[in-house]
């Protein structure tokens, strides 16, 4: 059955009228929905933890700053915007305490409610509020009258209005204008870690990292391998994120739309899909969420060795050198 979108008429700002939204956190989705609920006329303030660099930037944008804990205090609807790492901590340290009957929790990830890393009471609201896109997205497109597709979710509705302030605040942060899909904990955060850990990033950079070494292997020229298996990612995925995987086909020149049908099945093949079932029963039975938090907790000594060996891995040092070339690519985030 096909998923019901809503839209600017299916919700209403003045649900949060008369109420206080609090942003816990002010990174990257914290910053795009405070700002952007603010000009939408939501009452926002900004909760940090002392010393946050980011409370000088909350409040030259025009936002009261307050530690967690009376950010909570205050508000009536209380945004979790830290890191899933982060949020038990600051939940029962900040959180929890100052949580009472009336008010709502949202978050813009499921894992923590859903793995149970948060457990909140039973006599308040939780829901989600997720924007299909990072936070400079979202900001972007709301400043410029649009919107990011949005997903909504209710785990909790104890006042029976949760589902009418998820709609309002996916509203003032401009999901609505895109088009806004209901969910659930469970199936956001699945699917999300699932397309993550198989597609988006964990596939996609192995992909990459494998096509490199067999051309290298093969004795073709570093250069020639990131640019045929790495430097050329973007312009294929840009057409299928502009059009499907068929606008890509159509674009493309009757050579690669050969190769792509007749040898992608090869590489992705019935052995590639198992081990993609296997993923996502590690997701679906917790294995992955234990593993991750047990991690965390030992300071990410697996973690920090598979960063620094990929680090090392001979198409960092090329495309470094070829990107000098190349002053049209975007700066690299750090």
């Amino acid at each position: 059955m096909a998923a019901k979108v809503y839209h600017d008429k299916d919700a209403d700002l003045n649900v949060l009228k008369g109420k206080t939204m609090a942003v816990i956190g002010f990174g990257s989705q914290g910053h795009a929905h405070a700002l952007n609920l603010k000009e939408s006329g939501v009452k926002v303030i900004v909760g940090l933890y002392k010393g946050s660099k980011s409370a000088r930037v909350a409040r030259s944008k025009g936002f009261k700053v307050y530690s967690n804990a009376e950010a909570v205090k205050r508000a009536d609807v209380i945004f979790v915007a830290v890191p899933d790492t982060r949020q038990p901590d600051v939940y029962r340290a900040d959180i929890a305490p100052n949580l009472g009957k009336g008010k709502t929790l949202l978050f813009s990830h499921g894992f923590a409610v859903h793995f149970k890393t948060v457990v909140p009471p039973k006599e308040i609201n939780v829901i989600l509020v997720a924007p299909k896109g990072p936070g400079h997205i979202v900001r972007r497109q709301y400043v410029e009258g649009k919107g990011v597709p949005s997903l909504i979710a209710i785990y909790q509705n104890a006042d029976r209005q949760a589902k009418k302030i998820a709609l309002a605040w996916a509203k003032g942060i401009g999901g609505t204008r895109a088009g806004v899909i209901q969910t659930t904990f469970k199936e956001e955060t699945e699917t999300d870690l699932f397309g993550e850990q198989t597609v988006l990033c964990g596939g996609t950079t192995a992909l990459i990292q494998a096509g490199y070494e067999v051309l290298v292997e093969a004795g073709y020229q570093p250069e020639m391998a990131y640019f045929e298996c790495l430097h050329e990612v973007k312009l294929i995925v840009d057409l299928i994120y502009e059009g499907g995987i068929g606008n890509m086909r159509y674009s493309i020149s009757t050579t690669a739309a050969y190769g792509d049908v007749t040898r992608g099945p090869r590489v992705i093949t019935n052995k590639t899909r198992k081990e993609m079932k296997k993923i996502l029963s590690e997701i679906q039975n917790g294995s992955f969420a234990r593993e991750f938090i047990l991690e965390n907790q030992a300071n990410r000594p697996v973690f920090n060795a598979r960063l620094r060996q990929d680090s090392e891995h001979k198409i960092e040092e090329v495309g470094e050198k070829l990107r000098k070339m190349m002053p049209f690519v975007g700066k690299k985030l750090k």
